[in-house]
């Protein structure tokens, strides 16, 4: 009853905070309005001698939204966060930009997939070899994510009482089975044939992991863990046997273990590491430092060197377009942090029809969801393909119906920890007759013109002959599933079969199994598309589909889910991950149709 009490309080005080932000908003909105665009004009003046600022405690996605003003509190702070887009910019200009003098990974808190992460250490590892510049990281406590990046740094420092998390991977999901069972519901989960790894019904259908689900997680755990600590060792100079004794042993308790062990340099506090920055920078010792932060850098004009022979203006070179596909796939229209299968199709196709468009990299960064949205986008991508170079670029995670849109294109780029395949569908209907019957007392009589009229009602269960009807649709989108990637991958249907069945692989695996092309990231991407149309490297710029809205329009548009997202992590604290894993079910309510999704959420600490 408490923690009931805590989450309905915590919708109560979303409820609350929504409308006094409305009417924050209204009373600030003529006064925002008529600065906005001279705000979105006006570039940031960097001094000389600064240092380029990076915190990345808010969420990363893909594309930066369209933001003028930068509001950083409350609800406001996630929709100010930068794109991975913005960073990988911004170091790139920080990198020939006499102003900035360095580099200071500021990373107590690091909110992004390892993926992301990669992306913006090897941004990094660039960025230190061609400008010479320094790299120093800091922070109270690392966790394995935020150390991930630390250790690009030439130097990493830590508080004498800080905390250094390197106890490696683990994976645990929540099982409602025996909640269901109380509840006298039985979720009917039907999955394609043989797609014995499409774990995702398992959640509602049993209380343990599967043997097939045990396999393909301890798998995908132990294949990114050796990208982990292959990429910290190389940068730290330690061997993956020593790192992996570090954390089998639990062997960093304490700050000093950190510094014993060669995964800190140097235990300060922060008053100390930013006298040592200014050494390190060649900074007066006497000032205050510089510092400039993502945010506000992206406002900053930096020139960009001309390729040789480029003459005239970069608003008329060709384009590279850029389609950003982040999120569950809905069908229709996206809506915040969801791929509309609508919305993406279009983008595709403008982007297609557009002649100065001479490459299209779709960035995908999905864990699936609607079947039919899925085949609606792929649809698009085989279009696009017959006119112009199609390259797919993937994040974190691009599986299932992520895997779906993405196997027409010419090339596929993943990186080593990029999860992927999930090549299965399942469908999910439960049965509430005995919770209506025996738990409520209601009972349900009707009748119907046909005789499959009520087949997907949910007040009894379905008949076996239902049943094989569904396991019927179910199995024919398989064979068109995996029919799509034997085309788009060259390779046989009973090729794909072998390593579909709903498996997961990390991008490593999926490269060795013909379901990549390529290890690497957006940049990797971009560049073998130019290629792939015959553009020379700094004679094109890239566009991004689709058209963003304004910022007052994503406000609009996204603002209740932000609030009570922010009033329920500031409400219930360390217990806002348990009303997370209840949203999972309520996400389970809103499916429609068969469904491509990733049998299973990863989380890295």
């Amino acid at each position: 009853m408490r923690q009931f009490l805590k989450f309905m309080f915590a919708s109560m005080l979303g409820t609350l905070l929504i409308g006094l932000v409305l009417l924050m908003l209204f009373i600030g909105s003529l006064a925002a309005l008529g600065s906005a665009f001279s705000m979105e004009r006006k570039a940031t003046t960097v001094k000389s001698s600064s240092v380029l600022h990076i915190t990345l405690d808010q969420q990363i996605l893909d594309r930066g939204p369209n933001d003028p003003f930068h509001f950083d509190f409350g609800p406001f702070r996630s929709m100010s966060s930068l794109g991975l887009n913005d960073i990988l910019n911004n170091i790139e200009k920080a990198k020939r930009d006499d102003r900035i003098h360095g580099v200071f990974l500021d990373l107590s808190v690091v909110n992004a997939g390892l993926g992301t992460l990669k992306e913006i250490r090897d941004k990094l590892v660039e960025f230190k070899a061609e400008s010479g510049k320094p790299v120093v990281a800091f922070a109270d406590v690392y966790t394995q994510k935020s150390y991930y990046l630390a250790a690009v740094a030439d130097e990493v420092y830590l508080v004498p009482k800080g905390d250094l998390d390197f106890r490696g991977l683990s994976s645990e999901m929540m099982y409602y089975a025996g909640l269901f069972e109380k509840l006298d519901i039985e979720v009917q989960f039907i999955r394609g044939r043989n797609n014995k790894f499409k774990s995702f019904g398992e959640a509602f259908t049993r209380k343990d992991m599967s043997p097939e689900s045990k396999l393909q997680t301890s798998a995908l755990l132990n294949g990114i863990w050796n990208t982990y600590i292959t990429d910290v060792g190389a940068l730290r100079g330690l061997d993956t046997a020593q790192l992996n004794a570090i954390a089998a042993g639990l062997l960093v308790r304490k700050a000093d273990d950190a510094v014993a062990q060669g995964l800190v340099d140097s235990l300060v506090y922060r008053d100390q590491v930013l006298d040592i920055l200014k050494q390190r920078m060649g900074l007066d010792p006497d000032k205050d430092i510089d510092a400039v932060d993502l945010g506000k850098y992206t406002r900053a004009y930096v020139a960009k060197p001309k390729a040789e022979g480029e003459t005239g203006s970069t608003w008329q070179q060709p384009k590279v377009a850029v389609v950003y596909a982040q999120g569950d796939i809905i069908d229709g229209e996206s809506m915040d942090g969801s791929i509309g299968g609508a919305t993406i199709s279009a983008a595709i196709r403008k982007a297609r029809k557009d002649s100065t468009v001479k490459a299209i990299v779709l960035r995908v960064n999905s864990p699936g969801g609607s079947g039919l949205a899925s085949d609606v986008m792929w649809r698009e991508v085989l279009l696009a393909k017959a006119e112009k170079p199609v390259v797919v670029s993937m994040g974190d995670v691009a599986a299932s119906g992520g895997y779906y849109i993405s196997c027409a294109a010419d090339k596929i780029f993943a990186e080593p920890t990029t999860i992927t395949g999930s090549i299965g569908v399942f469908g999910m209907i439960p049965n509430m007759q005995g919770f209506f019957n025996n738990k409520l007392g209601l009972t349900f009589d009707g009748v119907q013109t046909h005789k499959y009229a009520g087949m997907m009602t949910v007040t009894r269960p379905l008949t076996a002959e239902e049943k094989g009807i569904i396991q019927g649709y179910v199995d024919d989108f398989y064979s068109t599933f995996t029919q799509r990637v034997a085309d788009g991958r060259k390779l046989t249907v009973a090729e794909v079969d072998s390593i579909g069945q709903g498996r997961v692989w990390t991008g490593t695996d999926a490269r060795r199994l013909g379901l990549v092309d390529t290890l690497g990231g957006l940049e990797a991407a971009l560049a073998e598309a130019a290629r792939m149309a015959g553009l020379e490297a700094g004679k094109y710029r890239t566009v991004g589909y689709p058209e963003q809205k304004d910022f007052f329009q994503e406000l609009r548009a996204s603002l209740g889910a932000r609030v009570r997202t922010w009033a329920a992590a500031e409400t219930l604290g360390a217990d806002a991950d348990m009303l997370r894993r209840f949203e999972q079910v309520q996400r389970v309510r809103s499916m429609s149709g068969l469904q491509a999704r990733m049998p299973f959420e990863v989380e890295f600490h």
